[in-house]
C-alpha cells in the first residue's frame, strides 16, 4: 500500500525525492516572458524584475532606459503585443538541450508579474494564449519533450507583485488563485519538476503549502515522479521543508568540509548574472564553458545538480553565446557523462584540483589539470586490486596505472599528447 501523506511537515518531509532527480545531475532553467521584450537591467540585477523597476522606480538607470526607449507613459502591459515569439521552435530547443546533455528542464510557467505561458482562467487575458503570441508555450515544450532524453518541468511563482487579491489578502490569494492554478497546471502538463519561488514574504501556513503538497503527493497524477523544491514559505529553503534543496548564484560554499543536505540539492544560476535575458551583459559577464563544467563537477561531487539558466529573446531564439556554452558542456559530457549521471556524493576532498563521485563499486576521479606524470590521491588508500581507466582516451593501450605511494593511490600517466584525449578540461579517471 502506498504511503498516505498528511498536511504537516513531518509527514510531507518523509516523502523521498524520486531517484531520477539525483541521477539526472544537469537541467536547463528557462526564464522567458514579457520581461524578455525590454531584456534590460543593470549588470548587478535581474532583468526579469523589470516591472517593479519601472513601476516603483527602484533602480534609476532602468527607469531612465525605459523612459528613453519606450516613453514615460508606456506601461509594462504594453509589452504584450511585442512578445511575439515568432522564431520559437520547441523541437529545436529540446534538441539543443539534448546536445547539451541536460536531462530535465524548467520553464517559467508564471513569473512574479503573473503573466502565464499557458492558458488559465485564473489569469484571463494575462497569458500567452489569450494574448500575443496566442500560443501555449508550455504545451509546445511539453510535447517536444515527449520521446526525448529531456524531462519536462515547470517553474511557478507563488506570489504576484501586483495582483489585487494578493495585495489585499495573501491567504485568500493562495487558496482561491494560486492553488487552483497550480493544480490545473500540474494536471494539464504532468511535469516532472515543480520549482516554486517567491515564497519569502509569508510563512508556509499563509500559503497553505502543506495542504498543497499533501494533494501533490497523494492525489495528483504525478505523485509518483514529480520533484517539488523547498521554496514553500519563509524559512523553508535548503531542504528544511518540502522537496529538494535549492540554492542559487553560489549561495552555498561547495568546498566547506561540513557541507551537507539531507536531500538531493540543486544549484541554479544563469550563464551570466541575470536569469532573464539582459542585453546590457557582455561576453565578459558570462561564465566560460570551462567554468561551467567545473561548477557541474563540483556540484556532482557534493551530490548535487546544476540547473543552468538560459534567457531566450522575445522572438524565441536562444542567444548564440548561451548556445555555445551549452554545447561545450554537452561535448564534455559526451566523453565523461558516466562519471556524472547516476552518481552520488564522493569523498569530500580538500586536495586542490581533485574531485570525486561514485557509482556502485566505481570511484570517479576528476583532475582539473592535464595529467602529466603522476598524481597522488590524498584521499584514496592504495588497493592493488583496483584498476584505472582514463575516460576519453583515443590511443592504444592503457595510459594510466595505479601505484602505491606510501599507502595512498597514485595515478601514473604515460607520456601522451593532449590530442590523444577527447576531454579538454577536467580529466576523469575511473577507479574500479
Amino acid at each position: 500500500m502506498s504511503t498516505v501523506y498528511t498536511p504537516d511537515w513531518e509527514s510531507i518531509d518523509s516523502r523521498p525525492v524520486p531517484a531520477w532527480f539525483a541521477d539526472a545531475k544537469f537541467g536547463i532553467f528557462i526564464h522567458w516572458g514579457l520581461y524578455s521584450v525590454p531584456a534590460f537591467s543593470r549588470k548587478d540585477w535581474f532583468a526579469e524584475w523589470y516591472q517593479p523597476q519601472i513601476q516603483e522606480q527602484q533602480k534609476e538607470e532602468i527607469l531612465a532606459f525605459h523612459n528613453r526607449v519606450y516613453g514615460k507613459n508606456f506601461r509594462y502591459a504594453d509589452f504584450v503585443p511585442q512578445f511575439r515569439t515568432e522564431l520559437f521552435d520547441a523541437a529545436q530547443w529540446i534538441k539543443l538541450f539534448e546536445r547539451a546533455g541536460a536531462k530535465y528542464m524548467n520553464i517559467t510557467s508564471k513569473h512574479h508579474d503573473g503573466f502565464c505561458l499557458f492558458p488559465s482562467k485564473y489569469a484571463w487575458n494575462w497569458n500567452s494564449v489569450d494574448c500575443t503570441p496566442h500560443r501555449d508555450l508550455c504545451g509546445e515544450l511539453r510535447d517536444a519533450c515527449e520521446g526525448s532524453a529531456v524531462r519536462f518541468g515547470v517553474y511557478h511563482s507563488i506570489y504576484e507583485w501586483y495582483h489585487p487579491l494578493y495585495l489585499e489578502n495573501p491567504e485568500r490569494f493562495a487558496l482561491e488563485h494560486l492553488h487552483p492554478m497550480m493544480k490545473d497546471l500540474i494536471e494539464r502538463y504532468q511535469p516532472h519538476t515543480l520549482f516554486t519561488d517567491g515564497e519569502w514574504d509569508h510563512p508556509a501556513e499563509t500559503w497553505h503549502s502543506q495542504e498543497f503538497l499533501q494533494w501533490l503527493y497523494n492525489d495528483s497524477s504525478v505523485r509518483d515522479f514529480i520533484v517539488p523544491n523547498d521554496r514553500w514559505g519563509t524559512g523553508t529553503r535548503k531542504a528544511l521543508h518540502g522537496g529538494n534543496a535549492t540554492t542559487e548564484y553560489g549561495s552555498l560554499e561547495l568546498h566547506t568540509a561540513d557541507f551537507d543536505f539531507p536531500k538531493p540539492f540543486e544549484e541554479c544560476r544563469g550563464i551570466g548574472g541575470s536569469f532573464g535575458f539582459n542585453r546590457a551583459e557582455e561576453a565578459e559577464d558570462y561564465l566560460t564553458g570551462v567554468q561551467l563544467i567545473r561548477l557541474l563537477v563540483d556540484l556532482a561531487a557534493r551530490g548535487g545538480n546544476l540547473l543552468l539558466n538560459i534567457g531566450p529573446a522575445a522572438d524565441g531564439t536562444i542567444p548564440a553565446l548561451m548556445q555555445d556554452r551549452l554545447l561545450e558542456i554537452g561535448r564534455w559530457l559526451a566523453v565523461n557523462g558516466e562519471a556524472i549521471y547516476g552518481t552520488r556524493k564522493g569523498v569530500q576532498s580538500a586536495q586542490e584540483g581533485v574531485r570525486y563521485t561514485r557509482k556502485g563499486a566505481a570511484t570517479y576521479v576528476f583532475l582539473e589539470h592535464f595529467p602529466f606524470g603522476a598524481v597522488v590521491l590524498e584521499d584514496q588508500p592504495y588497493d592493488p586490486a583496483r584498476t584505472a581507466t582514463l575516460l576519453g582516451w583515443k590511443g592504444e593501450g592503457n595510459p594510466v596505472t595505479t601505484v602505491n605511494a606510501d599507502g595512498k593511490t597514485a595515478l601514473r600517466f604515460s607520456g601522451f599528447p593532449p590530442e590523444a584525449l577527447e576531454s579538454k578540461c577536467y580529466y576523469c579517471v575511473r577507479l574500479g
